[in-house]
């Protein structure tokens, strides 16, 4: 689509489209032809169905493969092709499998169950058709599919006895349709009186089960033989890199573009089993533990012994929901080099699947555009077919800003993509590849890298100077506002009621890179506003790019990022493409996930900003049942999933009867039931192809009753065939425009599953629904935000999406390469980073409660017990902060008062309370190993796990339930207090909020206690120090997971905040009034008098 460079607004509720100032996607198809009729494998002739057709194996490919060596590969080997790896499917005729799906196409009952799995059966069968046959196919010397081969033993013919010579179990085994010049010996035709029956033979189990069932011994040696051709030629290609002898029947069947694109590694039994061990030895402990601790209160600290059971049993319903779906973790492995073989073929059109790129932006003054122009830059420079990338980016906030730092980024990519592409550098965001403290020489051996680098390194300084003149500029606000270079108003100078703009800077539109190369799709976005209109944040952003990306260029896959997450490893979208275009499994992916990875994080990540525990230890947990959770950026997803639809299903499995009952049973009791949602979903597939006819139809219809050549008569006809033919397709078309929007062009991209833009549709028409798909009502009476795109009704807006589509039946992968894919920025001082949690934690307590609970949403849908149990965990977690906070301030509360809530503890107690923490301390050794975590990182993420605990995710509930409940919206400001200058400054930035007053408070009362408690016990000699032990472990335990906040608080250590003096004193007056209230020094019942034992007298 060719816009000449022009910025295009417009608003499709007011008429108004401006040019203001400022190709079609060919569709590769590959046609696969019956290519011999000679077995590839073994050599026999393929036979004859009785359709009179060549019998094909694979319906993919059309390989010509015999069925004997298709039964062979379906019984014995891995059950798909040779060629293209696509698993075989029963063919009629043909017994069953493990793993076949049902037919429906035909019924074969008489095949429902194979019969050849009895050794003795299979035997005799073979020998009977051996000896039972017709003189005419004697003589001819070849079986057709109706008759079988007439052959009598011979005297002359020695029997195959495998060295066992029996004299009563002799067998000859011969192929049933093999011709006679391939015979292992020849066959002497016998009239059909004079056959002799032989009696079947017991199979020896050492022996190989091919030379009984599916052929002779020569065919054995002929399929063994091939193998070993392919294993020596792979090898060959693997060491040398030759593609070999191009005309080699063997070389397309063995080529490792062939082979799948990725595998599971799961991680080794060493490690998993005592894994799984300990979790259900921790189980039993829990089990004996609250037997233990509910049959003994304490009576004298009732109350406190009640609140401690209580938060303990809250604690193990929250581990079991974190800790079951880490049962199946897996990890997984890609192979892009068999990627590029299979889709990049040399003298061919590239065949990987184009890509819509997503990065989302709204205050330019909060998120810096040189930050955004970086990502932008990534994108454009990745390592994948330039005509296959388009990347939009949204401006919600509809400012010039961000407009002309796009301007400014498409000038200089034309350098910087070719200067990525020549010398293949990583990263290609150039703001951290120049910031790099490593050789930039290695691996480098072009002459000219380090003078380009040099030129190319004071381009960007003179780039980096201009986006920073952009930003000082848009600091003062014109009073009329802005104005661009030809002097029209700047369309968005009001930011909630502005029109659509769209903005394509490159591709198809004439720029090229400085070596005169195309360069990937620039789309700037900004859809309409209006007041009066629920925009829905960053949800509703996302939607109105997919709407207008596939008006524009309708790519099957999309990639989601924030502005601040670069591509940091460029060859990440052939890692997704991996298991999206994978042929075997990658039709029921609906997303690849990638870990969050970030930059600018000092060693200690105090914070545990990194995350490494969930992203590299839960999320692997849950790519081993139905993937991974959407975190919100760096996910590829499929198109189709994100439109609603549902996944492809399997069919169910044949029912099992037995064999013993008659035929009439089995068709009675056969399971031949299809889902519903098959049959829904071949319904909606017929419809939408007729629907690609419609506008043709109608468009004839009209011409008939305008008048066209014939009689009246004729036309009436026509005119009836053509409406009733036509009342169903423009009903179905309704449901669709209720469904996606009243956009015709938008509803007909939505049905093209390899994506591409609508034939015969011009640029002006496409530019006018792009307008149209981003207005501010499109979405209203629709199911966007409901069944379709983002979904809306939480912040989170990620796990939401994420859970919808795991509810249609789709699963999601989750990808780890050695290089990390995309590094972004994260909030490293404390109070943002307890700001990030309490935006993730108000919308799990959204989700919590919303229609949308995994507690009592999707039941009798796609979604596995175990993934309900991970998302269940994501929206529930925040209601731990209260029997958190309660548990951090018992154990002040016990060394306050000398009330403890565990009894005096007796042999038996011991026992179990050391086994509870042997069991928790070994289950997270044996995570860190199987995870590949740090024991430091798995420390930090403990700590922070409960200083978010009692400050974010205590504050977010209280939030959520305001805003749920009562409609009140309440948010927490942060205001900078000051900072230094320096590596990691920003960690030592004291921001006051209202988050720290509960940890605080928490950290106080703590300290407090033990200083109460060791006073107490240096007061009252050594027979207190034994109940105070128990106290000061648990008070202990408090300080040292606040010990980070302490840290954060206390900054650099070189001057304490005024704030903490003021807590400091006013907590101090508290604990004043306390002690002097509780007075442990002075006994409860009084002053005790003894008489002295010193005479005075």
């Amino acid at each position: 689509m060719d816009t000449h460079g022009r910025l295009i607004a417009g608003s499709h509720n007011r008429n108004e489209f401006i040019l203001i100032n400022a190709d079609e996607v060919g569709r590769v198809t590959s046609v696969k032809e019956l290519s011999g009729q000679i077995c590839q494998i073994c050599g026999d002739e393929i036979e004859i169905t009785t359709d009179g057709e060549p019998f094909v194996a694979c319906n993919e490919c059309a390989l010509p493969v015999c069925r004997t060596c298709y039964e062979y590969e379906r019984r014995e080997g891995n059950q798909a092709c040779p060629r293209c790896k696509t698993r075989y499917k029963r063919i009629k005729g043909s017994p069953r499998v493990d793993g076949d799906e049902e037919e429906d196409e035909f019924d074969d009952l008489v095949n429902e169950f194979d019969l050849r799995r009895d050794p003795h059966h299979s035997f005799y069968e073979h020998s009977s058709r051996l000896n039972f046959a017709t003189h005419k196919s004697c003589i001819s010397g070849f079986a057709t599919p109706y008759e079988v081969d007439a052959a009598g033993p011979s005297h002359d013919v020695p029997l195959l006895t495998y060295g066992e010579e029996d004299d009563d179990s002799h067998a000859l085994i011969i192929p049933p349709f093999m011709d006679p010049s391939k015979r292992v010996h020849p066959m002497q035709c016998f009239d059909t009186s004079s056959s002799i029956s032989l009696p079947p033979r017991p199979m020896d189990p050492k022996k190989d089960l091919a030379v009984y069932g599916y052929g002779t011994v020569a065919w054995k040696y002929r399929m063994e033989e091939w193998r070993r051709r392919q294993a020596d030629k792979l090898e060959i290609i693997n060491h040398q890199g030759s593609g070999g002898d191009p005309d080699d029947a063997d070389l397309p069947k063995m080529d490792e573009g062939r082979q799948p694109l990725s595998r599971k590694i799961p991680i080794p039994s060493s490690k998993i089993s005592p894994y799984r061990m300990v979790i259900m030895l921790r189980m039993v402990i829990l089990g004996l533990f609250f037997h233990y601790r509910i049959l003994h209160p304490v009576n004298d600290a009732f109350g406190l012994w009640l609140t401690s059971v209580i938060c303990e049993i809250w604690f193990a319903v929250s581990w079991v929901l974190d800790q079951f779906p880490k049962w199946f973790p897996i990890e997984r492995e890609t192979y892009l080099d068999r990627l590029s073989l299979r889709y990049e073929k040399d003298g061919k059109a590239c065949e990987l699947a184009p890509i819509d790129v997503f990065v989302s932006t709204v205050d330019p003054l909060k998120e810096p555009p040189l930050i955004t122009a970086n990502t932008v830059l990534s994108i454009l420079a990745v390592d994948y077919p330039v005509d296959k990338v388009a990347c939009y980016v949204s401006d919600d906030g509809a400012a010039m800003l961000t407009f002309e730092a796009l301007s400014e980024t498409s000038e200089f990519a034309r350098k910087w993509v070719p200067f990525c592409k020549k010398f293949n550098i990583e990263p290609r965001a150039p703001e951290w590849y120049f910031a790099q403290k490593v050789d930039y020489l290695k691996d480098k051996v072009h002459p000219a890298f380090v003078r380009e680098r040099r030129a190319m390194k004071r381009d960007y300084e003179e780039f980096k100077i201009r986006i920073n003149g952009l930003v000082s500029m848009a600091q003062k606000v014109p009073e009329d506002g802005w104005t661009m270079q030809d002097g029209t108003p700047w369309p968005g100078n009001n930011v909630r009621d502005h029109p659509g703009m769209i903005q394509v800077f490159l591709g198809n539109n004439g720029v090229q890179d400085v070596e005169g190369n195309e360069l990937p799709r620039l789309v700037y976005v900004s859809r309409e506003k209006r007041p009066g209109f629920d925009h829905h944040k960053k949800a509703g952003a996302m939607n109105a790019l997919i709407r207008v990306s596939a008006v524009i260029t309708n790519a099957p896959y999309m990639l989601n990022v924030d502005c601040d997450h670069y591509i940091n490893n460029s060859k990440a979208l052939r890692e997704a493409m991996c298991f999206m275009m994978d042929p075997i499994c990658g039709k029921k992916i609906c997303y690849v996930q990638f870990p969050q990875r970030f930059d600018g994080i000092d060693r200690h990540d105090r914070y545990s900003n990194r995350n490494v525990v969930f992203f590299d230890i839960n999320m692997k947990g849950l790519d081993g049942i139905q993937g991974p959770i959407y975190v919100g950026t760096g996910c590829v997803f499929r198109r189709q999933a994100l439109y609603g639809f549902d996944a492809p299903t399997k069919k169910k499995p044949p029912g099992k009867t037995c064999n013993c009952l008659p035929k009439w049973c089995l068709c009675c009791f056969s399971s031949r039931n299809k889902k519903k949602s098959n049959e829904n979903s071949k319904k909606i597939m017929k419809k939408m192809k007729k629907m690609m006819e419609s506008s043709t139809r109608i468009h004839a219809l009209e011409n008939i009753e305008k008048g066209t050549e014939g009689s009246d008569s004729e036309k009436l006809s026509l005119v009836s065939q053509i409406k009733s033919e036509n009342s169903s397709i423009i009903m179905t078309q309704i449901k669709f425009e209720k469904k996606l929007g009243q956009s015709p062009v938008f509803v007909a991209s939505t049905f093209l599953e390899e994506g591409g833009v609508l034939p015969g549709a011009s640029s002006a028409s496409l530019l006018k629904e792009a307008i149209h798909v981003i207005s501010c009502g499109y979405e209203d009476k629709t199911e966007w935000g409901k069944e379709v795109g983002w979904i809306y009704g939480s912040v989170t807006e990620d796990i939401l999406t994420g859970f919808k589509m795991h509810c249609h039946g789709w699963r999601s992968v989750y990808c780890i390469p050695k290089r990390p894919a995309f590094k972004g920025s994260a909030p490293i001082n404390l109070s943002d980073r307890l700001h990030q949690v309490l935006r993730w934690a108000l919308g799990s307590v959204e989700i919590l409660l919303s229609r949308h609970c995994p507690i009592w949403y999707g039941y009798g849908c796609g979604l596995k017990p175990l993934e309900r149990l991970s998302y269940i965990n994501s929206v529930v977690y925040p209601l731990t902060s209260l029997p958190l906070v309660a548990y951090c301030t018992l154990p002040a509360v016990c060394l306050l008062t000398g009330k403890f809530i565990v009894p005096e503890i007796s042999n038996y107690a011991s026992i179990i309370f050391m086994l509870m923490f042997l069991s928790i301390a070994v289950t997270s050794i044996l995570e860190i190993q199987w995870g590949g975590v740090g024991i430091d990182d798995f420390w930090r993420n403990e700590q922070f796990w409960v200083i978010g605990g009692v400050s974010s995710h205590l504050f977010a509930l209280f939030q959520g339930l305001l805003k749920v409940l009562a409609g009140v919206d309440t948010n927490f400001t942060v205001t900078s207090k000051g900072g230094d200058d320096g590596e990691f400054s920003e960690l030592y930035v004291f921001k006051w909020t209202t988050l720290l007053v509960p940890p605080l408070t928490l950290l106080f009362l703590n300290i407090a206690g033990v200083v109460v408690g060791i006073s107490d016990a240096i007061s009252n000699g050594y027979e207190s120090w034994g109940p105070l032990f128990g106290k000061l472990f648990f008070a202990i335990w408090v300080i040292l997971h606040l010990y980070p906040f302490l840290k954060g608080m206390m900054g650099k250590q070189k001057n304490v905040p005024s704030i903490i003096v003021v807590w400091s004193i006013l907590l101090a007056s508290i604990l004043t009034l306390l002690w002097v209230r509780v007075n442990p020094f002075v006994s409860k019942d009084g002053i005790v008098l003894e008489v002295c034992g010193l005479d005075c007298d």
